[in-house]
């Protein structure tokens, strides 16, 4: 499936309740290797298969954490 959009996870707000990883049904979004401020392993974009959906911002408990993007528009 092409790409529809992408997210970003800013690493410094995740604390890895994988919450994100579970909500997205593109299975795009795992948990990165490095720890990140706050000692938590982050979520991560894989870098493809996104739909732009915003299942995982609408699902992530932490406000600033998680940004969607739907084809070149800021969604969440």
């Amino acid at each position: 499936m092409p790409t529809k959009g992408y997210m970003e996870v800013d690493p410094n707000h995740c604390k890895g309740c994988g919450l994100c990883i579970e909500a997205c049904p593109e299975d795009c979004i795992e948990f990165s290797s490095e720890i990140n401020r706050l000692g938590y392993h982050p979520a991560r974009y894989k870098g493809e298969g996104c739909i732009g959906c915003g299942f995982c911002f609408y699902t992530c408990p932490e406000p600033n954490a998680i940004t969607v993007y739907k084809k070149g528009k800021e969604v969440a």
